[in-house]
């Protein structure tokens, strides 16, 4: 059976320019209009992944995203934003959505992070049902530490907490240490979608988990590498 997508979005053109595009690659579609209708549209059917508007009457995307994560922490939630602002997209992500596509959008880049999306989930549900979990010991540099089973991120004797995305980051740097990275790799690995020109949120995320494990501890440990990226290693 073809993968379903349900679209919550208020403007019809946009909404009917997705579920065409979307229906030509395949996909089956539902829509939405409103922030209610698109949480009852959600709990009624049964969705391989949403695309959500962040503004909706009724009840914000937002609203609308946090109440489907209490109930489902799988599906994948990719927002649709007017906003330019990193810090709202970065906000959107942490509240538990995939991904995201600023309007005005080009509707390749939305199809190929909604392709992404949806590899990866498929990934993670063969793994699940799979039920094996291979052997993993601890990732360390200095004294920080992480373990892929558990999640447990330790620094200098101290547990650290971090977001699912913040963990995605440090366990790609860590996995790669003393190289350096470019921004474009970090977003690839670690969003799963291609460079389309925008890796402020890169930056930002950067700057989350260095408060976290770096700040008042030496060695740091993330470090910038000028005009190219990040390396995570003891001394630079």
């Amino acid at each position: 059976m073809n993968e379903a997508v349900l679209v919550i979005e208020d403007e019809d053109k946009i909404a009917r320019l997705l579920e065409i595009e979307l229906e030509y690659e395949g996909y089956r579609v539902g829509k939405a209009s409103s922030g209610t209708e698109g949480l009852e549209a959600y709990r009624s059917g049964s969705w391989d992944l949403i695309l959500l508007d962040i503004m909706l009457p009724n009840m914000s995307g937002i609203e609308v995203l946090r109440r489907i994560r209490q109930q489902n922490v799988v599906i994948p939630v990719i927002l649709l934003t007017a906003k330019d602002s990193v810090e709202d997209k970065v906000s959107g992500l942490d509240l538990g959505a995939n991904d995201y596509v600023t309007k005005p959008f080009q509707i390749e880049e939305l199809l190929a992070r909604v392709r992404a999306a949806l590899r990866l989930s498929r990934t993670a549900e063969v793994t699940a049902q799979s039920g094996s979990m291979p052997d993993v010991e601890w990732l360390s540099a200095a004294g920080l530490r992480l373990n892929e089973q558990t999640r447990e991120v330790i620094r200098d004797g101290d547990m650290v907490e971090l977001t699912p995305r913040e963990y995605d980051l440090l366990t790609f740097l860590l996995k790669h240490q003393r190289q350096v990275l470019t921004r474009e790799q970090i977003l690839q690995a670690v969003w799963g979608y291609d460079y389309y020109g925008d890796t402020n949120v890169v930056d930002v995320y950067i700057r989350y988990v260095r408060k976290k494990i770096d700040h008042g501890r030496s060695p740091e440990l993330i470090h910038t590498v000028r005009g190219v990226g990040y390396v995570l290693k003891e001394q630079i």
